[in-house]
C-alpha cells in the first residue's frame, strides 16, 4: 500500500514537471466572439483546429488621410456601408504594387467602422485552409466580420488556392451575408503568368481560346465581385502626400524647395515613389528638425 502511494506521487510529480513544459505551448482561451462588438482579431490555426485572437492595430489611420486613391477609397468604403447596412456588398481585391495603399485602406475602414461593430479578422496566407472551419464558427453570430487575407498570392499547385475559391464562390454551402473577403495582392490574377501559358492559347474561327491554365488563374480574381486596382504614384502625387504628412505632423517649412527635393532624394534612394515611403520621410524629416530645435 505504502508503495502505491509512493508511485502515485512520483507520477503526479512527473505529470506536473511536465505540465510546466507544455504550458507555454498551449494557446490562450478564444477571443469570446458573441461579445465581440467590432475592432480586429487574428485567427491562429492549432493542429485540427484554431482559435479567434484579439489584437490591436497599430496606428489610427483614418479613410482621410490617404491621399490620392479616391476612386477606390470611394468604391471599398460604399461596398463596406452596404454590408455594415445588411445590402448586397461584393467580396474585393485590391491588388497593385506594394506602398500603394491597399493594407492602409483596409485598416482604416476598420477604424472607421469598428464602433458600428465590424470586425476584421486576419487569416494569414498559411491558414487559408482553415476557411471553411472559420466561416462555420463565425456562422450564426451577431455582427458583421470581414475575413482579411495580406499580400494574397499562390503557386501553381497550391492547395488553398482552391480552398479559398470554394469560400468566395462554388460551394453548396454558401457563405453567410455577414461575412465578406477583402484580399490585397500584388499580383491581379493572384497567380504566376508565364509566357508558356500564352504560348497554349489558340485561334479557333477568330476567337481566341485561352489556355486551361489561363482559365484557371482567371477563375478565382473574377470571383471577387469588386476589383480595385492600385498603380504606382507619380510625382507630383508622391510630393502631395508628402505635404500632407508633413501637415499632419506638424512641421514647419522654412524652405518648401529644400522640402521638396529632400523627399525626391529619399524616394530615389529608397526606389519607390509610394505613399509608405511619402509617410516614412516626413516622420524622418520632422522628427529630424524638431530633434534640432530641442536643447539636449
Amino acid at each position: 500500500m505504502g508503495n502505491s502511494v509512493s508511485d502515485t506521487d512520483k507520477l503526479l510529480k512527473r505529470l506536473d514537471a511536465l505540465l510546466d513544459k507544455i504550458t507555454p505551448f498551449i494557446p490562450e482561451s478564444a477571443a469570446g466572439i458573441d461579445e465581440f462588438k467590432g475592432g480586429a482579431l487574428r485567427w491562429q490555426s492549432y493542429g485540427q483546429s484554431g482559435l479567434f485572437h484579439k489584437i490591436n492595430v497599430s496606428g489610427r489611420i483614418k479613410l482621410v488621410d490617404l491621399q490620392c486613391i479616391a476612386r477606390q477609397k470611394e468604391q471599398i468604403d460604399r461596398n463596406t456601408q452596404q454590408f455594415l447596412a445588411n445590402l448586397p456588398a461584393n467580396n474585393v481585391l485590391l491588388w497593385g504594387p506594394r506602398g500603394t495603399g491597399k493594407s492602409s485602406l483596409i485598416k482604416a475602414l476598420l477604424n472607421e467602422y469598428q464602433a458600428k461593430g465590424l470586425s476584421l479578422i486576419e487569416v494569414e496566407r498559411k491558414d487559408l485552409g482553415d476557411l471553411r472551419r472559420i466561416i462555420e464558427q463565425l456562422s450564426g453570430k451577431q455582427g458583421h466580420f470581414i475575413l482579411y487575407c495580406d499580400d494574397l498570392s499562390f503557386a501553381a499547385d497550391d492547395p488553398a488556392y482552391k480552398t479559398i475559391k470554394i469560400a468566395l464562390d462554388g460551394s453548396l454551402s454558401s457563405v453567410p451575408d455577414n461575412i465578406l473577403i477583402y484580399a490585397t495582392s500584388n499580383r491581379r490574377h493572384l497567380m504566376p503568368e508565364t509566357m508558356r501559358d500564352n504560348i497554349a492559347s489558340h485561334n479557333v474561327n477568330g476567337e481566341l481560346h485561352l489556355n486551361e491554365s489561363i482559365e484557371e488563374k482567371l477563375s478565382l480574381s473574377e470571383r471577387f465581385g469588386l476589383w480595385l486596382a492600385f498603380h504606382p504614384f507619380n510625382q507630383d502625387q508622391y510630393l502631395a502626400i508628402v505635404d500632407y504628412w508633413l501637415n499632419k505632423l506638424r512641421y514647419v517649412s522654412k524652405d518648401k524647395e529644400i522640402d521638396r527635393k529632400a523627399a525626391l532624394k529619399w524616394a530615389l534612394e529608397k526606389g519607390s515613389r509610394s505613399g509608405r515611403s511619402a509617410w516614412q520621410f516626413a516622420r524622418d524629416w520632422t522628427g529630424h528638425h524638431q530633434l534640432k530645435r530641442e536643447s539636449w
